[in-house]
């Protein structure tokens, strides 16, 4: 087993569009959990939204990038909307509920084929999905074509590409965060997340404030989606489960749910852990220490291991490995 190739490939996590993308899912998700109070178990229902409506546009209409992804941004408004004016007045348990049932709700729906343009084409893909949109966002590539190394990984042009753009869109996002927390528009939603009721008392209109927090991180959490997709080319309503949703909650907890660059921390940290810890259990695997066990069984024993550490981390470190404990005693 080759340690040195193992922590190679691991490091090459840091830089993908992959963990860009749960790391904008997990910004998104601290502006409602982090900062506003907001228990959101539905957040793979917005990034699945804004996936859906680039591809749906690119595809359908032939719009360009630029009004894919604002067109994509409006479904998740939209959808952010339509999910707040019911569930915004509930109290955290059961809006933990309601969205994680939204998310289902739109996976099913996805799913359909009940749903067709006037040509009888399914809109959604149905469980096919929708494939192949990315021409117009990698046909921008200033990338020259080739074949680069990165972290012993070997990466073509476009993977570059799409890697660099899904960072910016996160150094974006979190500096918009940094500011915006930090302002009297922020300083109202962490007093929403510490007493409402204070807030309601000195005239602040308290569902607005959560209504707008819900639309911005779900924006947020709508890009993340399109790089997600962008990046494998391919959208389908499998992938946005209660899983995906779990994972952008473990980033989010690992590197620490109150701050804004514990996100980016939790995303880099998890990702590289994941990968190092499949790339030492396969090697254990082909070095037959593992017993009978196969590379599929130890990939389950390898989420047991993550499970295992993200209990004891909210045990022993609720705040994250960045964030600031009092800054989690809600309410408290």
């Amino acid at each position: 087993m080759d340690l040195i190739v193992a922590l190679q490939s691991s490091f090459g996590e840091l830089i993908t569009a992959g963990t860009a993308a749960f790391v904008l899912c997990a910004i998104g998700l601290a502006i409602h959990f982090g900062f506003t109070g907001l228990l959101n178990f539905g957040q793979a229902a917005f990034a699945a939204v804004g996936a859906y409506g680039y591809a749906i546009a690119a595809l359908d209409f032939k719009a360009p990038l630029v009004l894919s992804v604002l067109f994509g941004l409006l479904c998740a408004v939209i959808f952010a909307v339509l999910l707040g004016i019911p569930t915004l007045r509930l109290r955290a348990d059961y809006l933990a509920i309601v969205t994680i049932a939204a998310a289902q709700v739109f996976k099913f729906v996805a799913t359909s084929s009940a749903i067709t343009d006037p040509s009888g084409n399914v809109i959604t893909g149905g469980a096919e999905g929708l494939s192949e949109f990315g021409g117009t966002f990698y046909s921008l590539n200033p990338v020259p074509a080739g074949e680069y190394q990165v972290f012993g990984n070997s990466l073509t042009q476009d993977q570059i590409w799409v890697d660099i753009v899904g960072w910016l869109l996160v150094v974006v996002c979190a500096l918009l965060t940094y500011f915006l927390t930090r302002s009297p528009w922020g300083r109202a939603l962490k007093g929403i997340r510490e007493d409402e009721d204070a807030v309601r008392s000195l005239g602040k209109n308290v569902y607005l404030y959560k209504m707008q927090a819900l639309i911005l991180g779900g924006c947020m959490a709508a890009l993340g989606g399109m790089v997600f997709v962008i990046n494998s080319q391919t959208v389908q309503p499998t992938v946005w489960g209660t899983n995906f949703t779990f994972t952008i909650w473990t980033v989010l907890l690992l590197g620490g749910a109150t701050t804004v660059l514990g996100p980016i921390a939790g995303g880099v940290v998890f990702f590289t852990l994941f990968a190092f810890i499949q790339k030492v259990l396969e090697g254990l695997v082909a070095i037959h220490w593992m017993g009978s066990l196969t590379i599929p069984q130890v990939g389950q024993i390898r989420l047991i291991l993550v499970g295992l550490a993200l209990m004891l981390l909210v045990i022993f470190r609720p705040q994250g490995l960045f964030g600031n404990k009092k800054e989690t005693l809600f309410n408290g």
